[in-house]
């Protein structure tokens, strides 16, 4: 635990989004007071004790000081792909500096690194480096590839192609990595821990590869999904005939990334912190097309 634990105002960012919106359900549900922030805050969900903030992109330094005044604690959620995004989240940690924020949650993605293969591996490693180097305690949680963007990686007929060779991952559900970071925003007090300065992976329980993902997401939806390898060279050819540059290299650096090993990491981070035992990718699909 922390030597003076960060209480008051919990500043949430991305909480129209799907770990936002969770994580923000789980506080409430905890009576800890919030501050939502958005860009859009008419989309901000209902919930009780919180404030609705904003608009307030992360790139705007007067906005976000305003959306986080008054705030303790911040959970940041890393923002939208874009080639800018190293500098907006430095600029959302300036803004929160400079309000008195005294404890920042960042969430990055397993495999940060500052030569990582994944292109926007790279802008969390950044981000990383800068709020270790900011003068508030911080935590850094790493969550492993989503596994509701599986089968968004397939196409119409359910094939998923891509560079990942043989590499394992070990993708997680969002309910998952939202307990795991309620645990370290508003820890219970049977379950102290020392989350100061820490680097948290978020994994699920298995490590698997492309192929057997397919499998997984065809047991879960009773739809045929199947993974078919291919080249580098191949995976740039056709997605340049429909994407810009830099939408080609992050989809295909992510499926290098995996053939890598780069998002390999297995940890019992979700069971440790939780008490239950992480979602497997089947499980996870299967609950999120129960839920419409």
């Amino acid at each position: 635990m922390f030597s003076e634990e960060p209480s008051g105002l919990v500043a949430v960012t991305g909480a129209t989004g799907a770990l936002g919106s969770r994580v923000a359900a789980r506080l409430a549900e905890r009576g800890v007071p919030m501050a939502l922030v958005a860009r859009d805050p008419s989309r901000l969900p209902a919930l009780a004790g919180a404030e609705h903030r904003g608009p307030a992109g992360y790139g705007d330094a007067a906005a976000m000081r305003s959306a986080l005044e008054g705030a303790r604690t911040l959970f940041l959620v890393s923002g939208g792909l874009s080639p800018r995004r190293f500098e907006e989240h430095a600029c959302a940690i300036d803004a929160a500096v400079a309000c008195g924020v005294r404890y920042i949650v960042y969430v990055s993605l397993v495999g940060a690194a500052e030569d990582a293969t994944f292109a926007h591996s790279r802008d969390h490693w950044q981000t990383e480096q800068y709020l270790a180097a900011s003068p508030v305690r911080w935590t850094v949680l790493r969550p492993s590839i989503y596994a509701s963007m599986l089968t968004a990686r397939a196409d119409e007929q359910g094939v998923i192609r891509g560079p990942a060779g043989d590499g394992r991952f070990a993708a997680v559900d969002h309910d998952d990595i939202a307990d795991v970071a309620a645990e370290v925003l508003a820890p219970g007090p049977s379950s102290p821990r020392d989350v100061d300065a820490a680097i948290l992976e978020i994994t699920g329980p298995e490590a698997v590869t492309m192929g057997e993902a397919a499998e997984q997401l065809t047991r879960a939806t009773g739809r045929h999904y199947v993974y078919e390898p291919e080249s580098v060279e191949d995976a740039i050819a056709w997605r340049s005939r429909t994407d810009d540059p830099h939408e080609v290299e992050r989809w295909v650096s992510w499926f290098q990334a995996i053939a890598k090993g780069e998002f390999g990491s297995l940890t019992d981070v979700v069971p440790a912190f939780t008490g239950h035992r992480a979602l497997t990718i089947a499980e996870s699909v299967a609950r999120r097309q129960a839920q419409g």
